[in-house]
């Protein structure tokens, strides 16, 4: 699987105008599923989410995970990781997974997160969603999960 971590002060998604998901302090956490992804590989996406230490601990360090410091959790859909443009100046997404794959995956992802941490919130997978955010340091981490 393929994520991109943001650590917010704040995010929330939109569908058609109307919050669909929000949280305060967190990460947003953009995913994509691959054609060779499994359960088992959302349940390591979690794992990795939960145990990441990007928080400032009280030197400053980057010490603390979403965890220690009562963070949200928001997940989003997004394909496009999967880009590739080695081709040409047009993306190819024949890395993502199929668009049943890739739903059941994303619906695992959500399940296994609120299953170890709250709050948690989402997107909508395939929709045309609007991600707003205020990027904390900025720190922004892209991570593969296999």
């Amino acid at each position: 699987m393929l994520a991109l971590v943001q650590r917010v002060r704040e995010a929330r998604v939109e569908v058609a105008g109307d919050v669909v998901g929000a949280i305060g302090r967190g990460l947003l956490v953009l995913v994509c599923a691959q054609p060779q992804d499994t359960e088992i590989q959302a349940a390591r996406l979690v794992d990795k989410l939960l145990k990441l230490r990007i928080f400032g601990d009280e030197t400053g360090k980057m010490n603390r995970s979403v965890v220690d410091v009562g963070g949200g959790l928001l997940i989003v859909s997004q394909f496009t990781l999967a880009a590739d443009v080695s081709g040409g100046n047009r993306p190819s997404f024949t890395g993502a997974a199929p668009a049943g794959q890739g739903r059941a995956l994303y619906e695992q992802v959500l399940a296994c997160a609120r299953a170890r941490h709250t709050p948690v919130a989402a997107g909508v997978f395939g929709a045309d969603m609007q991600v707003h955010l205020v990027n904390d340091g900025p720190v922004t981490i892209p991570l593969t999960v296999g």
